[in-house]
Formats: C-alpha cells, sequence, structure tokens
C-alpha cells in the first residue's frame, strides 16, 4: 500500500466558533462545501450531530460511502471516518475550531487516508483540497 495521503485546508471564518461549529456539525449543511449529496442516515448517541450520527456521501456518479462522527466537542472539535463503502482506508478527518480575538473562527481541517489502489489516494486528495477549499467558504461568514 502506497504512502497516506494527507489534506490541510485552514479558513477564518467572521463568525464565532459556536456558529461555525454548528454549521459544520450539520450534515445537511456540507453538500456545497464537499461538492457531494449529503444524506443523513442516523442521528447522534445523544445530539442530533453529535457521536455516532453519520451520514452517506455521494459523488457525482461514484457509489456513496459513509461517514460517522467519533468526536463532537462544542465549540472547538470534530473528527470523523469513513465507516462503510469507500476504497480509502483508515480515512479520518478532524476539524479544530479556535476563537480568533476578532470574535471570529479559524479552522483547521485535517483529512487523512490511503487507498489500496495505487495512484488512487493522492488524486483523490489534491480533488478533496481543491473542493473543500474552494467550497468552505459558503458554510457560513
Amino acid at each position: 500500500m502506497a504512502a497516506p495521503a494527507r489534506v490541510f485546508i485552514s479558513h477564518v471564518f467572521t463568525s464565532a466558533p459556536e456558529v461555525v461549529f454548528d454549521k459544520l456539525s450539520d450534515h445537511d449543511n456540507l453538500g456545497p462545501v464537499l461538492g457531494a449529496t449529503i444524506t443523513r442516515l442516523r442521528d447522534g448517541d445523544t445530539e442530533r450531530n453529535g457521536v455516532g450520527s453519520a451520514r452517506t456521501v455521494k459523488v457525482g456518479p461514484l457509489p456513496g460511502f459513509v461517514e460517522t462522527t467519533t468526536t463532537a466537542e462544542r465549540p472547538s472539535l470534530i473528527e470523523y471516518r469513513i465507516t462503510e463503502g469507500s476504497p480509502l482506508r483508515g480515512h479520518w478527518g478532524r476539524q479544530e475550531l479556535t476563537a480568533t480575538p476578532d470574535g471570529g473562527t479559524r479552522l483547521d481541517y485535517s483529512i487523512g487516508f490511503n487507498a489500496v489502489v495505487p495512484g488512487l489516494a493522492p488524486l483523490v486528495a489534491a480533488a478533496l483540497q481543491r473542493v473543500i477549499g474552494k467550497g468552505i467558504g459558503t458554510l457560513c461568514p
């Protein structure tokens, strides 16, 4: 298996961390950010968008895959993993939110994964970097 791929996106919002967290954690808001069709599969164990919540992500004609929230610490951290249906292996996402001095939020978004198909991981990483980098600013101010 090839070396793991990594994606890192940093973005500063003018909105407060609580606002950004609520937008990021809600599966229903993520379609434009990810350039995908998102379908909520289930609510979280104790909160609608908390730990255990899951969504199907479908990009174009490709089969969908399931992402499940593994950490939801409002308003500073969201983590998730692909739990079903992807050629990617060991996929994880981490969204860290930090308040800025002017009342906004800095998002540091990291994604890591590997793929069993040679050459697939770097292609997916480049596409994610481009699509999320472009779409993240549409989430909120």
